[in-house]
């Protein structure tokens, strides 16, 4: 069984995001990842990892105004000096947490920027950022998100994601396959995830309709977990789901398969 770790941006909100570690861990989770570290002190973080003997897995660079609805600002031809010190920034940071990978959100295209300059944009930023990310011995990951709750975004399908991993052309570059989004943008979940397992580095959940916890929406994910241990995917997988009530309350689904 593929290994399933918290997503603290979305689950254990009832708690102050530093309480969430503590949280998660009493849960049974062994692993951790959220949007970004970088509102706080990334040895206060790391104090709660240690202390609840859990594995950062995952965050994203900085993408921007977060807050006035900024998706990130890799495709962003007047913003490359801001995202390459966000990967230094970034860096800082998974050297403190331990993490071994981190996320790099496209951004919503914008306006008057042709498709041709937001794509030359993105590859520029993701081939800078890949080999900075390998000096330090972290991996790199882009995700795919769906136009229908971010519209605009730039980065949503897989096949799209594919064709940028090759312009980049670097090994340290891989997907992040979110299988709610993709569910949105183009369904086949599982054979997508088997033809191209060996470019998925990462992959995240949730129902949909929704957006919330597996068994409250359309996906069958009996299926799809028993699917990808059969396929030897063994990365962690990123709950990134909105709790349909409490994050406790909505957890019956992995008791129900044995998670945990």
């Amino acid at each position: 069984m593929p290994r399933f770790c918290a997503n603290l941006s979305m689950l254990f909100t009832e708690h102050d995001f530093l309480d969430r570690f503590d949280a998660a861990a009493k849960a049974g989770f062994a692993g951790v990842e959220y949007l970004f570290p970088y509102d706080f002190d990334a040895d206060e973080i790391k104090a709660k990892l240690d202390a609840n003997q859990l594995t950062q897995v995952l965050f994203n660079l900085p993408a921007g105004d977060w807050n006035a609805g900024e998706r990130g600002i890799a495709c962003h031809p007047d913003r490359i000096e801001e995202f390459r010190s966000g990967v230094e920034q970034a860096i800082k940071y998974a050297r403190v947490l331990g993490n071994t990978q981190v996320n790099c959100l496209a951004g919503i295209q914008p306006t008057g920027v042709s498709d041709e300059l937001a794509e030359a944009t993105l590859v520029e930023n993701l081939r800078y950022a890949a080999d900075k990310l390998q000096q330090a011995g972290i991996r790199l990951v882009m995700e795919a998100i769906n136009t229908r709750d971010i519209p605009g975004f730039f980065l949503n399908n897989t096949r799209q994601a594919l064709r940028i991993r090759d312009l980049v052309g670097s090994d340290n570059l891989s997907l992040q396959y979110d299988i709610y989004h993709m569910q949105i943008m183009e369904g086949d979940i599982c054979p997508t995830l088997q033809a191209n397992l060996s470019a998925i580095q990462h992959i995240q959940l949730a129902d949909n309709p929704g957006r919330h916890e597996p068994g409250t929406g359309e996906l069958n994910y009996p299926f799809i977990f028993s699917f990808i241990d059969q396929l030897g995917y063994d990365g962690w997988i990123g709950c990134e789901y909105k709790p349909a009530t409490s994050t406790e309350a909505g957890l019956g689904w992995m008791k129900e398969h044995n998670i945990l």
